[in-house]
């Protein structure tokens, strides 16, 4: 049965803390959850019972209930007039679907004790859908946890969300204030630490990621920082041909978690 209050103001206080929750990392902190979009995000987030709440345009509840009169059975869900979801959404074609979602948390310690570990180490990485590429090519690649500093973009932005496709809900990952620390921590466990760096080796030596490996990669602009770098076991480079010096960093992340997935399956 439809719900009988339908939410037709901009002005409602759900829709404000929604927009809110999409704007600002410092409110998704502070409240524990953040908003996914689009039927794949709101799906996956469904069956996994990791959804708060629903949030419907008219014209999708009545399409899709038409369809799956169960579609919204057990959820707490807000049906808004098309005109407000459109200023609720994050996107300019908006699939008529969001919902809220609990953060995960994850704990640096719970990472590192994976048995055989194969991490990403991400300092000071800015642009959302750089992100979103890495944690998505991460559970494709096998990669056990990602870790970043501070400064790296919030992984729980809208278009960090979009662009994992749903990894967002299966990949651990954390940030850390100490990165120094961190590595320190990472290699006293035994796992070698690779940095993605233009004066670094070319990295197709095989078997070399076949142990307990990390994966360092840096900003987009700057690469690694000197004192980070200099704190990996082995600088390593992505063979070039041409006058390419390097790739976008979701790229050259991609490949070398990749290689190492190849590895491990020999």
């Amino acid at each position: 049965m439809k719900p009988k209050n339908v939410i037709s103001s901009i002005s409602n206080s759900q829709i404000k803390n929604l927009v809110l929750l999409q704007k600002k990392a410092k409110a998704r902190k502070e409240q524990g959850i953040f908003v996914v979009e689009g039927i794949k995000m709101f799906e996956e987030a469904k069956e996994a019972g990791l959804l708060i709440k629903a949030y419907t345009s008219e014209s999708f509840y009545d399409a899709v209930t038409k369809e799956h009169s169960d579609y919204f059975d057990s959820l707490d869900v807000e049906i808004l007039t098309d005109a407000v979801f459109k200023e609720a959404s994050d996107t300019q074609t908006p699939q008529g679907i969001l919902g809220t979602v609990k953060i995960s948390e994850y704990s640096p310690e719970a990472i590192l004790k994976h048995p055989e570990a194969c991490l990403l180490l991400l300092e000071d990485i800015r642009d959302p859908g750089n992100l979103g590429t890495m944690i998505r090519t991460a559970e494709g690649a096998g990669i056990t946890g990602i870790i970043m500093n501070g400064s790296s973009v919030d992984s729980y932005n809208p278009k960090v969300i979009r662009s994992t496709m749903g990894s967002i809900y299966r990949v651990p990952f954390c940030y850390v204030d100490d990165f120094k620390q961190i590595l320190a921590d990472i290699k006293n466990r035994g796992v070698t630490v690779f940095a993605a760096h233009l004066m670094g080796r070319p990295y197709d030596t095989e078997g070399s990621f076949r142990g307990k490996c990390a994966f360092l990669i840096g900003n987009e602009a700057n690469g690694l920082s000197e004192e980070i770098s200099s704190m990996a076991d082995t600088l390593i480079k992505i063979p070039m041909a041409g006058k390419v010096e390097s790739l976008n960093a979701a790229v050259a992340a991609a490949i070398l978690m990749y290689e190492a997935a190849r590895q491990r399956r020999k």
